[in-house]
């Protein structure tokens, strides 16, 4: 049914004017059919609106260019012009706060952007750097509008540009919630967060016929580019879940935790959990022997809040967490080792993951916690021909530039250069804390006395023990607990049932820390 159907007639006057607006709308948010929503529905997928509506709080949506058309002419688009042009725009609001938000309608051109399409979200984007609020895309959509040629590929281009734009100055989560192919897929890319739904969302530059035709290689979309390939291999997707309801109350979650924009402060949420609440089962949960693994998680649960945090990229480099949890109900970053995956070494993939939440946690102001307990650098000829210098030094730029608050933790081992990439003190950590556990060397004592006495070993009648005893001095005189301590590079040694109290403690009297950087365009990070 067309708009003149609806009206028999011209309205003259206000009322019959406002009957029309009311006529158009009903338009724009029933969408272009019931049969289209029931294709929607079938997939498993939820629409625009009802994505929206669980984002946002109830009632809080304001929509924008809600009545906005494409004016595209040829291959038969001038005879289908439906309202919102496929791409929903607007503002509301999370646990009360200003968040911004498109939401691709696959229902409308597959979701597929064309000219008008991209002008809408260049507006929300540009609304959003200029309010100092987050942005929220949910894609859902089938990548440029090959009617439309060029228009639409330039479309991108200001999509890219304001997401550059936007980073570090507003938090911008992007959450997969259909395809997502060719240049479409750089956009989530340079957003903060990547969310992704099992079976429903995939993200890839060349599809699976591409490929088969280029290389030879047959995949299904998922085997390619599924929520669990980004979330467990490539690491593009920070978060994947199964149903979108799940998906996007996370979404919410994620939000609850960082700020409106870079000039703020995280909010703060009341806490039940005692600041100086013991945590004697830390005790127990770490051993003392640097050989015997543990779930670092635990020892998070015993620091923070109620025992609840966040982690980011749970399932890509699972060597090192990063999580955002609350001390006292302020908001932290943690980056920790994690002795369960690789002993806890650094390598490429642990190293990229930490620097850029490092680097975020920087941008928007979210103090930083490092547990330590790192044997070192992975070893190895892929390790090495994949570049962990530089990957590493991704880490090492990130925690040197960050002028956040920042402690760190020794619980065990540190050792070598990823000792110092850790946020040692030596590279600008504020405060630096040791277990009684800890040591900090250059190398494990095994290896240093076979390098230091290897003479004395090898002349040895009985080498094995004369090796069991150099291992003993070496330990005695350089390993001690107190070794690094004693030279000032620790702050103290403290008693780990003590640790949420020195913490919270220690990120009070650093809350008002100020750090000036030099004056520069910007820095020329390793890639």
């Amino acid at each position: 049914m067309t708009l003149v159907d609806e009206i028999p007639s011209e309205p003259t006057d206000a009322r019959g004017r406002v009957a029309e607006l009311h006529v158009l709308r009903e338009q724009a948010l029933a969408g272009p059919s019931e049969r289209a929503t029931e294709a929607q529905h079938a997939k498993g997928k939820l629409t625009a609106r009802e994505r929206i509506e669980l984002l946002l709080d109830p009632g809080s949506f304001n929509e924008v260019e809600q009545l906005r058309r494409h004016r595209a002419q040829g291959f038969g688009l001038e005879a289908k012009k439906p309202y919102t042009d496929g791409v929903i725009t607007g503002w509301g609001t999370v646990e009360g706060r200003t968040v911004f938000v498109y939401a691709h309608d696959f229902r409308i051109f597959g979701g597929a952007l064309g000219e008008a399409h991209a002008t809408k979200i260049h507006k929300i984007m540009d609304m959003a750097i200029a309010a100092g609020a987050p942005l929220v895309s949910l894609n859902d959509g089938a990548g440029a509008r090959i009617q439309e040629g060029v228009s639409a590929l330039a479309g991108y281009g200001g999509i890219f540009q304001r997401n550059t734009r936007a980073s570090g100055v507003i938090p911008q989560i992007s959450v997969m919630l259909g395809p997502c192919a060719g240049g479409a897929a750089y956009s989530p890319a340079l957003t903060d967060f990547v969310f992704m739904v099992r079976e429903t969302s995939q993200m890839f530059i060349t599809g699976p016929d591409v490929v088969k035709a280029v290389t030879g290689e047959e995949i299904t979309q998922n085997g390619l580019g599924g929520a669990d390939v980004h979330a467990e291999t490539s690491g593009v997707a920070h978060f994947a879940y199964d149903d979108e309801e799940t998906c996007i109350a996370e979404v919410r979650y994620l939000l609850s935790m960082l700020p409106q924009n870079n000039r703020e402060n995280p909010p703060a949420a009341p806490s039940e959990d005692p600041a100086d609440r013991r945590s004697d089962v830390l005790l127990d949960l770490v051993p003392a022997d640097g050989n015997r693994p543990y779930d670092m998680h635990k020892v998070i649960e015993e620091l923070v809040d109620d025992g609840d945090f966040l982690e980011i990229h749970e399932r890509w480099a699972r060597n090192i967490i990063c999580a955002m949890a609350r001390l006292d109900g302020q908001v932290v970053g943690i980056v920790a080792n994690q002795p369960q995956s690789l002993a806890g070494v650094l390598d490429i993939e642990a190293s990229e993951k930490a620097a850029r939440f490092v680097q975020m946690c920087d941008a928007f102001n979210i103090p930083i916690i490092t547990l330590l307990d790192v044997p070192g650098f992975l070893p190895g000829v892929d390790q090495e021909h994949g570049g962990i210098i530089r990957h590493g030094a991704k880490l090492l730029y990130a925690y040197c530039n960050a002028t956040v608050p920042r402690i760190s933790l020794i619980l065990r081992k540190a050792y070598g250069g990823a000792y110092i990439v850790m946020d040692s003190q030596s590279i600008g950590a504020d405060l630096t804390y040791a277990w009684p556990t800890n040591e900090i060397a250059v190398m494990g004592a095994e290896g240093a006395a076979n390098v230091i006495f290897r003479k004395q070993i090898a002349e040895a009648e009985d080498s094995e023990a004369m090796r069991a005893r150099m291992v003993k001095e070496y330990k005695a005189e350089l390993m001690h607990p107190y070794y690094a301590a004693e030279r000032g590079l620790v702050d103290d040694v403290i008693d780990p049932a003590d640790t949420r109290q020195v913490l919270i403690r220690s990120l009070a009297m650093l809350r008002t820390k100020h750090a000036d950087l030099p004056s520069r365009k910007h820095g020329n990070p390793p890639q």
